[in-house]
């Protein structure tokens, strides 16, 4: 039985590496510069991202939303030198949800999730590894958009391509 919650996230970890991918073909400068948009830089929004992405796993892991979301508070603003350290803080994070993952039994699993912008309430494992994607996706469309503001293609990254791309990669 297929493990969907799993699933989307190693489409989250693909679709990353994806874009990623396709910013280090660009000059590096494409990192920092400006743009009117949901970010300053491209930088931005990857660091943003990563961030949120780190505060879930911390709660996934049984540190509390606040003082998960005040863990990572500074790495929101932590603006890395290039692609390639974007690419291994996101691989680096990667490993750790799948280590997480091979220990869960129950993704169904409700835990009070306290959170300080909407309130408290029970939450199970599984939709916190969603929003993740959810969240994930939202802002690597944001990062395409400023891309295109840049002059530049976007890679495409949606979840039918990764339906296709994922069998080749698990081949080689």
């Amino acid at each position: 039985m297929t493990n969907h919650p799993a699933e989307m996230y190693k489409y989250h970890t693909w679709a990353n590496q994806t874009i990623l991918g396709r910013i280090k073909e660009l000059p590096s400068s494409v990192l920092s510069q400006e743009v009117n948009s949901s970010f300053p830089t491209i930088a931005h929004a990857l660091s943003h991202i990563y961030a949120v992405d780190k505060m879930w796993y911390l709660v996934l892991t049984a540190t509390g939303m606040p003082e998960a979301f005040q863990a990572t508070r500074p790495l929101n603003e932590r603006i890395l030198d290039s692609v390639d350290e974007y690419a291994n803080a996101f691989e680096e994070l990667a490993e750790q949800y799948r280590h997480w993952f091979r220990s869960q039994t129950d993704l169904e699993q409700s835990i009070l999730l306290d959170n300080p912008f909407a309130g408290i309430r029970q939450t199970r494992l599984s939709e916190m590894v969603l929003h993740v994607v959810n969240h994930g996706s939202y802002h690597r469309g944001n990062v395409s958009t400023m891309l295109r503001q840049l002059g530049h293609a976007s890679a495409m990254n949606d979840y039918a391509l990764f339906w296709y791309q994922e069998p080749e990669a698990a081949m080689k």
